[in-house]
């Protein structure tokens, strides 16, 4: 399974933040972190973390991860997203590359 998931606090600012400050950069670098000691294939871009795995081992690493971030406030907000298609795996990176082969297959 690949699943790609967005975690960032809310609320009331968890203490010691400024309040004027609406970045949520040491949040989700505490969720990061725990996606990468996980030892799951992973990949971060600007919007979504992407993680490769089972069903139960991604889902206990993106509780871990939205644990992490409730530090940051009073609530969390969570997206999700997965591409459950069992029996295949490597596909974090081979999806892409069968895109950019049918992008330079077809000019």
């Amino acid at each position: 399974m690949l699943l790609a998931f967005s975690v960032a606090p809310s609320g009331t600012p968890a203490e010691g933040s400024s309040p004027g400050d609406a970045s949520v950069h040491d949040a989700v670098a505490a969720a990061v972190k725990i996606v990468r000691d996980s030892g799951l294939p992973n990949k971060t871009d600007s919007m979504f973390t992407t993680i490769e795995g089972e069903w139960d081992e991604v889902f206990d690493v993106v509780k871990r991860a939205t644990e992490a971030v409730g530090r940051y406030g009073s609530r969390v907000s969570l997206v999700i997203k997965a591409d459950i298609r069992p029996g295949y795996s490597g596909e974090l990176t081979a999806k892409v590359d069968r895109l950019e082969e049918a992008l330079t297959d077809g000019s």
